[in-house]
């Protein structure tokens, strides 16, 4: 009887242990939405680790001519006075090689926005200077006005630089915090900035359309993506840019934008009042004040203007990009909001 009662307490004992030993068996199956979570990350991580060991180039991109728009149409290389002009093909490669390479691993998108200021005047940053505009910028020449305040990550009191209206990043936290932490993709670097200056826009967006202003040469190019690393021109086009010429007309803003809003009809004022001048038809903005548009009317009730002999001439404009307005329409209609970029070259 004390040998049964022995062995009775010693399977007992081993049957505590084994139900205390965790469940190592083959048929064991993780959450599914835990799983989905890993597996996710684990994609992401990947498709980073890929771009950062061979990011495309220029001479990988493949640059075809196919217009879907052939009015007022240049070609590749021009007469202009006693010079020539061109389309910069090799910077617009580089640019696209660009554009192919931060959208190679999956990443949820933000555009920096602060249009008139809407989203609060931003700080100070810790080193600013006044321009020929009486305006604050910091170092490297973009303005407080418009702007959003970048700071250095874990730091709170002051900006480092600005972010210009219509810049694009890469979200690197929750979007539900006070404070946001972005990835530069018009510009260089990991900050952090307050939230209420950042659109979502999510990670399901491809930038495939792009619309190239060129400020030397004043002229405009469309491309599309139809292949990987493989581009359409879809139009070739005179334009006029901004000029400097304090207090009112300023350049057009070198950089990579996202297109922001679209106007059928964006009314102007008469520099200096509040008293509307005229109109611009098909407005498409991607930074600050600036619109791609059509010919200005300087009637609120004219008609729509085609063409400008001013067009592929010299800037002058108040920072916006002038041509011809039957491509405006284009640009309007062919350049979704949210869906497409600008990117101004010198």
């Amino acid at each position: 009887m004390k040998l049964y009662s022995k062995f009775v307490f010693l399977t007992c004992s081993l049957a505590v242990i084994a139900c205390n030993q965790p469940n190592n068996t083959k048929n064991e199956k993780p959450d599914p939405a835990e799983q989905r979570r890993i597996d996710s990350l684990e994609t992401v991580k990947k498709a980073e680790e890929e771009a950062k060991k061979k990011p495309r180039t220029s001479e990988d991109i493949k640059l075809s001519k196919d217009l879907a728009y052939d009015k007022h149409t240049l070609e590749e290389s021009y007469p202009y006075k006693d010079t020539n002009r061109v389309f910069q093909l090799d910077k617009i490669k580089e640019k696209l090689a660009l554009v192919e390479n931060f959208q190679r691993a999956p990443a949820s998108y933000v555009v920096l926005q602060n249009h008139k200021n809407k989203n609060q005047e931003a700080p100070l940053v810790k080193k600013y200077k006044r321009n020929e505009y009486t305006r604050i910028s910091d170092t490297l020449g973009n303005e407080r006005y418009q702007s959003a305040p970048l700071y250095a990550l874990g730091e709170t009191e002051r900006p480092s630089i600005y972010g210009r209206d219509g810049f694009l990043a890469k979200l690197r936290s929750s979007d539900t915090i006070p404070m946001v932490k972005i990835e530069g993709v018009s510009f260089e670097g990991t900050w952090e900035t307050p939230k209420r200056y950042v659109k979502t826009i999510g990670d399901s967006v491809n930038f495939h359309h792009v619309v190239f202003v060129d400020v030397t040469n004043q002229n405009i190019l469309t491309a599309e993506r139809t292949g990987d690393c493989e581009w359409a021109i879809r139009s070739m086009n005179p334009a006029t840019t901004g000029r400097h010429k304090p207090p009112y007309a300023q350049e057009t803003p070198a950089g990579l934008y996202v297109v922001q809003e679209k106007k059928t009809k964006m009314y102007y004022y008469k520099d200096g009042t509040t008293n509307i001048e005229g109109y611009a038809p098909y407005a498409s903005r991607f930074t600050n004040g600036a619109y791609v548009h059509g010919v200005p009317v300087n009637n609120p009730k004219g008609a729509i203007i085609e063409y400008s002999w001013s067009l592929g001439t010299t800037p002058r404009s108040h920072m916006c990009v002038r041509n011809a307005s039957s491509h405006a329409k284009f640009v309007f209609d062919w350049a979704k909001k949210f869906n497409a970029l600008v990117i101004v070259i010198e």
